[in-house]
This record gives C-alpha cells, sequence and structure tokens, in this order.
C-alpha cells in the first residue's frame, strides 16, 4: 500500500482574532494612575513586505527584551512585560511601545547592545522567522557579538533602527523585509 504524503501548508491569517489581546502591544503596560515602567518610553514602528515589496498583512510580530537596566523576567522591573505582540495592518505596518532595553551580559565577558528580539509568524512562513532591532548612536553597537560578526555593511544595516525624532516618546523605525533586495538579516534558531 502507498501511502501518499500530505502536504505542509502555513497557518494564518488570524492573529488578529486569535492571539492577540488589545493591550498586548504595549510592553510597558502603561495605566493612567497605575504604575510605571522604569526607564525612557519609546515607540518602535514599521513595515513588513515580501520580496517584491508588497506589503505582509496579519503578520504577527512579537517582541522580547530586557528592561532598561538590562535584565529579563522576573529578574527585572515588575511594571515591565518584557514581551509583547502586534499584527501588520493591511499596509503591512505595526506599532510597539516599549522602553528602551539596558545592555544584556553576552558569551564570556562581552555585553551585548540594547536590542530588541523580534519573531514573524505569518501566511506563506513555514517557520517563524527571528531578527534583531538595534538602535542607531549607541556606543555598544560597535562591539556587540552580534552586529560584530556580520562582515557586510549593509546586512548589518538592517539590523538598526532608524531613528524618526528626538522627542518624548522617541520613535524609531524598524522595517522588515522577507527576502530579496535589502532582505533584513535573520537568525537560524
Amino acid at each position: 500500500m502507498t501511502r501518499k504524503r500530505t502536504g505542509s501548508q502555513t497557518i494564518g491569517p488570524f492573529f488578529n482574532v486569535a492571539l492577540l489581546r488589545e493591550d498586548d502591544s504595549d510592553l510597558t503596560r502603561r495605566t493612567p494612575g497605575g504604575p510605571q515602567a522604569e526607564g525612557e518610553v519609546i515607540e518602535i514602528r514599521g513595515r513588513v513586505t515580501d520580496g517584491d515589496g508588497a506589503p505582509c498583512p496579519s503578520v504577527l510580530v512579537e517582541a522580547w527584551q530586557a528592561d532598561a537596566a538590562g535584565h529579563h523576567g522576573t529578574e527585572g522591573d515588575p511594571n515591565f512585560a518584557g514581551f509583547g505582540r502586534a499584527v501588520t495592518d493591511n499596509d503591512g505596518c505595526y506599532q510597539l511601545a516599549t522602553v528602551m532595553p539596558g545592555p544584556v551580559p553576552g558569551k564570556g565577558n562581552s555585553w551585548q547592545a540594547p536590542h530588541i528580539s523580534l519573531s514573524l509568524f505569518g501566511s506563506g512562513l513555514l517557520k517563524r522567522v527571528t531578527t534583531r532591532a538595534y538602535f542607531p548612536d549607541q556606543d555598544m553597537n560597535t562591539e556587540d557579538p552580534v552586529l560584530s560578526a556580520i562582515s557586510d555593511g549593509s546586512v548589518r544595516s538592517t539590523l538598526i533602527a532608524k531613528s524618526l525624532n528626538s522627542g518624548n516618546p522617541r520613535k524609531f523605525e524598524f522595517n522588515i523585509v522577507l527576502q530579496g533586495p535589502g532582505e533584513t538579516a535573520f537568525f537560524d534558531l
């Protein structure tokens, strides 16, 4: 008896109705009059596009990061979530509110520059893709073990967010290109 293999199929697009709560895109979980996360509140917005530059709607963008002091989880600020989610709209745009992360220890005696780890899930992606958003004008970027391991400057630049203002809150743009020219650097985890 011969068995036919079942083809693989991607999941989604149901993230916006099944996996997202209203406040998930605010890692600070700010509530008027409530306890506030320590550190500088910032906003990150961007657009997810495919290899042809077309927007990718309904992509789940998950963010994981350290608090302002560089701590994760229960060791860190109890008023800071450290994890958040946003779903891209029809134009492929997403937005997150968070705090500027502190540097975190790396392997050996190295330190990693402030960054946000991002995972993307969506139609057409058989597995999640992961990347990092670093911030411009951070002195630690030159010694960060991940950034310094990328010898191609054009690839390395895909991991640096662009500053949009110097106001309060500071706003950054981090666009994600899934493939093709200008493809964002992704990590093989």
